[in-house]
């Protein structure tokens, strides 16, 4: 802090021409005081001298009265004139403030025993037993916009007041603390560099909530389990079961599926009153509420009864596998199905009692061929196995359709024997007779020099010489 001196220069300083007498011109703010010091040696006691003071006329106080007394150990004290009339001899009555005690420029005031008190007035300075000078201001209004008035000098207000860090900007002499950017902190105190999750301290944000700072802004949520607004704060999902769905239940004050009350491998049937009734599947074992297990991991783990261990439930393979009335055995694990001897059918669907349509069922007969219930010679029930008509071959094995079903669908000199057509004249007419195929039949006829039935034979004619009678 710089300490401007109320007394800027001096004047003007000259030396009388009395011995021991110093005049000064002192200026103080826009005023001149002029202050004349002279020794004088005491004649009454040798032991300490005196310097008598007067101020310039244009200071407005004429105190030539007044007088310094300095001790050989350099300790000066004040006296007037009549303190000087005293010292010399001389009879005095003034007392208190009538001594002029207080020195240039100060005030003086006695107490209530009289007894004379200096001060240097408002607005001055100094030593009111010697000088009180001008201050350099009386408020701030006198000193620039960037400087306050303490103690009656223009000083710079920001010294010792901001903390550590901190920058101090003087505003209309009052000084203004503050932390520098990316920095926080108390100006007062001490400035750091900012802690970005200081957003978040105090927390901005609601009651169970959880403040964080994204992209230089703090952001509220709400805890895990909780709901509502994170700025107005947030509450528990449920409290009771009844503030849940009618498939849901409140635990840990969070709605919850009411199907996961049923332990593992369990299956949830329904749910009554917000409590799920759990069952263990079918052929597993168990607490539905805990764990339910399979019955069985592999065939070892199964009886004899039931050998088999089929998707962790131990069976017999048999069950359900063949048909109605159908006799089931097992092959290892495999399950063969047939029909008692006394019975037919299809095994795996049902066995019924024999009937005779059963000897073709399913048909014994060739391809095409027909089956029919019969009997053999011994009498004895047997299927019949015979072509359809318009088919051909062996019904035991295979009939095939015929080249036709009528002469129609032969040509004309042909006919549709046995579903084929051939020659109609094959084997009709007898010996020696010509046949003649026309409109799919055949013509036998005796040919010329022979006679005869042509179905049977023809034979030569016998001729016999006839007779003329003239």
């Amino acid at each position: 802090m710089l300490k401007t001196t109320l007394l800027v220069s001096i004047v003007l300083v000259n030396v009388c021409s009395t011995l021991g007498t110093q005049r000064t011109v002192y200026r103080a703010g826009d005023e001149l005081v002029e202050i004349t010091r002279t020794k004088v040696t005491n004649p009454y006691s040798p032991l300490y001298s005196y310097y008598a003071y007067s101020s310039a006329p244009q200071y407005g106080n004429d105190r030539s009265d007044v007088v310094y007394y300095t001790y050989p150990n350099e300790v000066t004290t004040t006296q007037n004139a009549v303190n000087r009339r005293v010292l010399s001899g001389e009879p005095s009555q003034a007392q208190g403030c009538g001594r002029n005690p207080c020195g240039v420029g100060a005030m003086c005031q006695e107490t209530t025993g009289g007894r004379p008190v200096c001060s240097c007035p408002a607005g001055y300075s100094g030593n009111p037993l010697t000088h009180c000078r001008r201050s350099e201001c009386l408020d701030h209004t006198e000193c620039r916009g960037d400087q306050a008035c303490q103690s009656g000098n223009c000083v710079n207000p920001c010294s010792g007041v901001c903390g550590v860090n901190a920058n101090c900007d003087v505003r209309n002499h009052v000084p203004v603390c503050s932390c520098p950017r990316n920095m926080a902190g108390d100006p007062f105190v001490n400035c750091r560099l900012r802690d970005p999750e200081e957003q978040c301290r105090p927390s901005p944000c609601g009651s169970n909530t959880k403040c964080e700072v994204i992209n230089s802004v703090p952001t509220c949520s709400c805890l895990p389990g909780y709901i509502g607004s994170p700025l107005s704060g947030c509450r528990h999902e449920c409290e009771s079961d009844a503030e849940c769905g009618a498939q849901e239940f409140c635990s840990q004050f969070k709605c919850t599926n009411a199907c996961s009350q049923c332990g593992k491998g369990a299956t949830c049937a329904r749910v009554t009153n917000h409590r799920s009734v759990c069952e263990c599947p079918k052929g597993y074992i168990g607490s539905p509420y805990t764990e339910c297990r399979a019955e069985c991991y592999g065939d070892r783990d199964c009886p004899a009864g039931r050998p088999a261990c089929i998707y962790g439930v131990c069976k017999n393979p048999c069950d359900g596998s063949c048909g109605v009335n159908a006799d089931c055995n097992l092959r290892g694990l495999t399950p063969v199905c047939s029909c008692p001897r006394d019975m037919t059918g299809d095994p795996f669907v049902s066995c019924r009692p024999f009937t005779k349509e059963d000897l073709c069922i399913p048909n014994p007969c060739g391809t095409n061929a027909v089956c029919t219930p019969g009997y053999d010679r011994t009498n004895r029930e047997r299927p019949v196995c015979t072509c359809p008509p318009g088919y051909t071959g062996n019904a035991l094995s295979n009939c095939v359709r015929g080249e036709c079903q009528s002469d129609s669908e032969c040509s004309d000199h042909r006919a549709c024997i046995n579903y084929q057509c051939v020659d109609p004249c094959r084997g009709q007419c007898g010996t020696g007779a010509q046949c003649q195929a026309k409109r799919h039949l055949a013509v036998c006829t005796c040919p010329a020099g022979t006679d005869g039935d042509a179905l049977v034979s023809c034979r030569a004619t016998k001729s016999y010489p006839v007779a003329r009678y003239h």
